[in-house]
């Protein structure tokens, strides 16, 4: 046979081929995409966005006290900019409310080219940030301070508007409105207080809109409609009203060189620079949980990139402030709106960003006839929606109502930076708070000792549980109740110490939770998997808690029970996908029938020395462990690996499939091919069946299923090379030894005759056996394992799309022996005529 060359030399070609194309990997190959092709869904989305942003851009603008065209130039960069660039392609940017009190606040003190000059020097901090990939750690503020920071803004702008909704002028700051604001109700405007009305009954109201009317109006954004209303109220009762003033964009400001204070801008830039990211990060995060609610647009779009999404922003903010516009941000509503509208790329936002740019050129005599009123109270609705009872009530669920209150009162008496230090330095105290308070308990029931741990379990808990433990008398039995979420070194060291002193004077001692499902490993477990530094005690995700691998007395285990009790444990402390050793966890059963096909006939019984097997409790009873196993394993995925792998998966999802190679192998439990060939997702295409069997083609009732997925790796996704791989110890070659003829016949038994071809290989003394280098095969069964991979690979070369592949030259054969007891795998060569499998080492996997 011709040789079938170790992949060592080819790895690396092949890696690189692969980084070089962009391959789909899941289905065919789609075809040839074509260039500026826009979806109707995201013509109308962008349109749905732009008829909200429009007059939230002009009112954001007039509520900052900037000139009217900078919101229309925020949303413009915000769109085109940040669509373009940023890691969450259905996120709309632009001015936001959040920023409302920082750039008033700079305006007002430092002017609007020095405000435009930090808006680029924040842009450029971003950059930064997004540079060095920080932008998961800024998702580490508390959630309470977010909510808190903008509840705060949302206070500020409501109170501030509300002097403009009635007809007058805004002070600079909340005490300042608060104090004129009696004043203010003394000299109404009826004007302006009426078209404020009609726009606040407007967006209140026609959401609200019931039957099929109302669904058919909903179509239509309440925000363009409370503000086109009342425009167009103003324009026929020809009411005295101030109005938008556009002035030239000739005279437009751009931005200058900062003038002030050092520290004074320093702080401006920095503020500016926390609020739109950390404004941006959650934008998209809340993006991603809405468009995960949607399979079809989740498979689609992907998840965001949020360091590209703050460099995005970054890019935004620079072009922003350079044009004389207002800081930009993602738009949590203007976002939300372009998902529900059925956008499924970035191209919606970015036509958002078209959109408002021709409006700025060409409608400004329509924008020109809009009230500041009605601008107002639209301005003055969302700071009052950004107050969210919901937020209220999950802080309040969580305890940190305090958080939440000192940040928003500092952001609203003192300013937003001023305010989140506030809110941080109270958060840490209250997490220092709850680290230390620990309450401990001992009580006697019925001759039971009850030492109840209520809290954090930390080393300033020591002194306490240590003085608490020994007061039990000597010789009693102990239950310990740890009911906290944490327990570090010092601790448990701590009752590790006592626990062993108390059972060497003849007591007992049970270390248990109050938690649902929470479980302690019995004394004499010694596995990896025990370590208890930092260990937490409970977990809230899943409903299984566990606690530190702490042992109990008397000295009892699974596989060495007291006379008459069942073989359980109370304890099984394998997580699913830890480490590769000592992962067995099922009960001691019998050995499987000799010959058994699939069974494995190398692997130690449960039990044995150095295998660390442990014993899933409930075995035996009405639910299995293998159900217990598999949530386990699927709950470890999505907390674990899903948030590693997920973005890999949904650029494999979008592009479809493009494997590199098609990988037939056992349907043995024992070999997993992603380990074995260190390959990730979309890299191979497998085909698993009992004995890694390849059906001759055109056998009469042969089976196409293995046909089938040759045919379309080849074909269709046009793999560039094929691996036949056996194992050492393999139940379908041992049942063909050990077959006799005749008899029923069993789907057992018709699939294994395509393994006969195997068995007269191995017969024929006119050929040379396949070998192993170095060594002789173990035995029957093992040079059985090695001629069946040569067998197959020549039943593999009779498919007619595999002849032709290798006639082209498109297609590599190779043949695979793994030797599962050694975790050693061989390739097979041709030298001579022979067949011989070389073994792969460390240094061949450098060359």
């Amino acid at each position: 046979m011709s040789a079938c060359v170790p992949t060592r030399a080819t790895d690396s070609n092949a890696t690189a081929h692969r980084t070089k194309r962009v391959h789909p990997p899941h289905s065919p190959p789609p075809p040839p995409r074509r260039r500026f092709r826009i979806a109707g869904a995201d013509v109308s989305a962008s349109i749905a966005v732009f008829l909200i942003a429009l007059p939230l851009s002009l009112g954001i603008a007039l509520a900052t006290g900037a000139p009217l065209q900078a919101g229309l130039v925020a949303a413009a960069a915000g769109g085109l900019v940040a669509g373009l660039l940023g890691g969450c392609p259905l996120q709309v940017s632009g001015p936001a409310a959040g920023l409302t009190v920082v750039t008033a606040d700079l305006i007002h003190r430092y002017g609007w080219r020095t405000t435009c000059a930090v808006t680029v020097l924040a842009g450029l901090a971003q950059l930064a940030l997004g540079c060095v990939r920080v932008a998961r750690t800024a998702l580490a503020v508390s959630p309470a301070i977010v909510h808190g920071m903008l509840a705060g803004i949302g206070v500020t702008i409501a109170v501030a508007q509300l002097h403009i909704v009635l007809g007058g002028t805004p002070q600079s700051s909340v005490l300042a409105n608060l104090r004129a604001l009696p004043a203010q109700l003394a000299d109404l405007h009826p004007a302006d207080v009426a078209m404020s009305v009609l726009t606040l009954a407007l967006l209140l109201l026609w959401p609200r809109v019931p039957g099929r009317l109302g669904h058919l109006m909903r179509k239509i954004p309440a925000a363009l409609v409370a503000v086109a209303g009342a425009t167009l109220t103003a324009s026929l009762t020809g009411l005295s009203l101030a109005k938008v003033d556009l002035p030239s964009w000739s005279s437009h400001a751009l931005a200058g060189l900062p003038e002030g204070p050092v520290l004074g801008i320093a702080a401006a830039v920095l503020t500016t620079t926390l609020v739109c990211s950390v404004q941006s990060l959650l934008g998209a995060v809340a993006v991603d949980k809405l468009i995960a609610g949607q399979p079809g647009l989740s498979a689609r779009v992907g998840r965001s990139d949020l360091n590209r999404e703050l460099l995005g922003q970054g890019a935004a903010n620079i072009v922003s402030g350079a044009l004389g516009g207002l800081p930009v941000a993602g738009v949590a509503v203007r976002s939300s709106a372009n998902v529900q509208a059925g956008a499924v790329s970035r191209n919606s936002t970015m036509l958002h960003g078209v959109l408002v740019v021709v409006a700025a050129l060409l409608m400004v005599p329509v924008l020109e006839l809009i009230p500041l009123a009605s601008l107002a109270a639209l301005v003055m609705a969302v700071g009052i929606q950004m107050v969210s009872l919901h937020h209220i009530r999950t802080v309040t669920r969580h305890r940190e109502v305090l958080v939440y209150a000192v940040t928003t009162l500092g952001v609203v008496f003192l300013g937003v930076l001023e305010g989140v230090l506030l809110g941080v330095t109270v958060a840490v105290a209250v997490a220092l708070n709850r680290l230390a308070h620990t309450r401990i308990t001992h009580d006697e029931k019925e001759g039971v000792h009850h030492v109840h741990v209520r809290g954090q379990l930390t080393f300033l808990a020591v002194p306490r549980l240590s003085r608490t433990l020994h007061l039990v008398p000597q010789g009693t039995h102990v239950v310990v109740e740890l009911d906290g979420s944490f327990m570090d070194h010092a601790a448990y060291e701590s009752l590790q110490d006592w626990q062993s002193a108390h059972t060497a004077r003849g007591g007992s001692a049970e270390l248990t939770g109050r938690r649902t499902g929470v479980r302690v490993t019995e004394p004499g477990h010694t596995g990896d998997e025990a370590t208890p530094a930092d260990t937490p005690t409970g977990t809230t995700s899943g409903t299984t808690t566990e606690t530190p691998a702490l042992t109990t007395a008397p000295a009892r285990t699974s596989a060495n029970p007291p006379a008459g009790e069942p073989t359980t444990s109370t304890a099984c402390r394998c997580h699913p996908w830890t480490p590769w050793r000592n992962h067995q966890c099922d009960h001691p059963q019998s050995a499987p029938p000799s010959g058994h096909p699939g069974e494995p006939t190398d692997r130690p019984a449960p039990g044995d020395a150095g295998t660390g097997t442990d014993t899933h409790p409930g075995a035996g009873k009405d639910t299995g462990p293998g159900g217990h196993q598999l949530a386990r394993g699927i709950s470890a995925f999505q907390r674990n690996t899903a948030p590693l792998v997920r973005g890999e998966l949904a650029r494999l999802a979008r592009e479809g499939q493009r494997p590199s190679q098609l990988f037939l192998t056992c349907a043995d439990s024992r070999l997993v091919t992603s380990m074995i060939t260190s390959s990730g997702p979309g890299d191979l295409f497998v085909v698993r069946n009992v004995g890694n069997l390849v059906p001759p083609p055109g056998e009469e009732s042969g089976d196409d299923s293995v046909a089938a997925a040759i045919e379309y790796a080849v074909d269709v996704l046009r793999v560039r090379s094929i691996t036949v791989c056996g194992h050492s110890g393999c139940g379908a070659m041992q049942a063909l030894l050990n077959s006799e003829p005749g008899g029923a016949q069993t789907p057992l038994k018709r699939w294994l005759r395509h393994g006969l071809p195997s068995l007269e290989r191995m017969a024929d003394d006119g050929r040379p056996w396949a070998r192993l280098t170095g060594r002789a095969p173990a035995d029957a069964v093992e040079q059985l394992c090695l001629t069946n991979v040569v067998q197959q690979l020549e039943h593999l070369r009779g498919h007619e799309s595999v002849a032709r592949a290798l006639r082209e030259g498109a297609l590599e054969l190779h043949g695979m022996y793994f030797h599962v007891g050694e975790a050693q795998a061989y390739l097979l060569t041709g030298e001579d005529g022979d067949d011989v499998f070389d073994g792969v080492g460390v240094a061949d996997l450098s060359a």
